[in-house]
């Protein structure tokens, strides 16, 4: 797979200075938490899952999620694992590649259960997302996660969600965050990424943001988000890949930027006129959390409708600028540090502490590609949207 691989090879390589890179479920850590991207969840009791499944791989979507836990009602959770041991099995026979594709449970015991039940389809899974991970609730399904690799003979990662009141409260977050170190630095070979939980940490204040504001005018939130960074998301070796809040708002219908991209001159380029159609489609909010969550440390979001993935997409894409400026700070021959003038003329690059974003930014850009000196956001996101 690949991000941007739904779009022809001939237009990808009018967009691009370097394409994505293809990757695949068995590549390493690294780049598999790098091209997460738009993680998109779904109930696991939702039917006709498989094709579903692949009707979003046929659009672009490179990480999925098959909810067990809050998407579905308590009575419900039988039915859901029934229902995803029968997709599974029907995925498995369709021949055709998948997302790389997680399960959220409840429970620790779920795990070991449904590796178990899937069968040689477990070849299908990348891991298990774990809600509510704090040290003394997550060891267990850590546990669990191993012991589900050893019987399966199967790679599988972890995604802990933090999410637990523990984390949001002041009063006990330093400890929590210490303990959750401590816990995912002991496993640290099994965890993937780390998932935010922002609708539980406002649901704990009776709070939910509007589609004008993101996650980081709700400062309570913001906070979180930060310390959470700060001990977790460290590049000094430490530190994990943490994902972007949930966007909750989205129109009804799947496609709903494509009446507007008939009608309107914008594939012809204007950016102001994409811009207004994003804000009369809600999507405003969604493109500046996006930004932020980049420029505070996130990569990637958690995405509960098809219409967010393309966003977040184009959004990752590293611009020929941010390229042109890595490549410049980790060139051999500036090991020993220094500052130079951006081959753009307009910003210092000085070597020794922007070597650690430099790193990033190339291995962003392995996955996602490079656009062209001339391709910004707009033209990303139409030619997703239109394959």
């Amino acid at each position: 797979m690949r991000h941007f691989g739904h779009i022809p090879s001939m237009k990808r390589a009018g967009l691009f200075h370097r394409e994505p890179a293809e990757f695949t479920a068995d590549s390493p850590a690294h780049t598999l938490a790098t091209a997460l991207g738009a993680t998109l969840y779904s109930p696991a009791t939702r039917p006709r899952l498989a094709d579903a499944v692949r009707k979003q791989a046929a659009r672009g979507v490179v990480s999925m999620v098959l909810c067990l836990e809050d998407s579905i009602g308590d009575a419900d959770v039988e039915a859901g694992e029934d229902n995803l041991v029968r997709e599974f099995a029907d995925l498995a026979a369709g021949g055709t590649d998948v997302p790389l594709l997680f399960i959220r449970v409840r429970e620790p015991g779920q795990i070991t259960d449904l590796t178990s039940r899937l069968g040689e389809t477990i070849r299908l899974l990348s891991g298990f997302v774990l809600p509510k991970f704090t040290e003394k609730r997550g060891r267990a399904f850590l546990e669990a996660l191993v012991e589900a690799e050893r019987t399966s003979g199967r790679r599988l990662f972890a995604m802990p969600v933090l999410e637990s009141p523990e984390l949001l409260h002041l009063e006990t977050r330093v400890e929590t965050l210490a303990g959750i170190a401590a816990l995912t630095g002991e496993y640290r070979d099994h965890v993937l990424a780390l998932r935010l939980g922002v609708t539980d940490f406002c649901s704990a204040y009776g709070l939910r943001r509007s589609p004008e504001m993101t996650a980081y005018d709700v400062k309570v939130v913001a906070h979180v988000i930060s310390d959470v960074v700060n001990v977790l998301g460290r590049a000094d070796g430490t530190g994990f890949t943490i994902t972007g809040p949930v966007w909750e708002y989205f129109r009804p219908g799947e496609r709903m930027f494509k009446p507007q991209l008939r009608r309107s001159p914008f594939l012809e380029g204007s950016a102001e006129d994409l811009r207004t159609a994003l804000i009369e489609h809600d999507l405003d909010g969604l493109l500046r959390e996006i930004e932020l969550d980049r420029t505070n440390g996130l990569l990637g979001k958690t995405c509960i409708h098809p219409t967010h993935v393309v966003p977040v997409h184009a959004l990752s894409v590293v611009s020929h600028e941010e390229w042109s400026d890595a490549q410049d700070i980790l060139r051999p021959e500036r090991g020993g540090g220094g500052v130079l003038r951006s081959a753009y003329t307009n910003k210092m690059n000085e070597v020794k502490p922007h070597r650690a974003w430099a790193e990033r930014i190339l291995l962003r850009a392995e996955v996602f590609g490079v656009a062209r000196e001339d391709v910004g956001f707009v033209e990303l996101l139409t030619a997703g949207l239109t394959g």
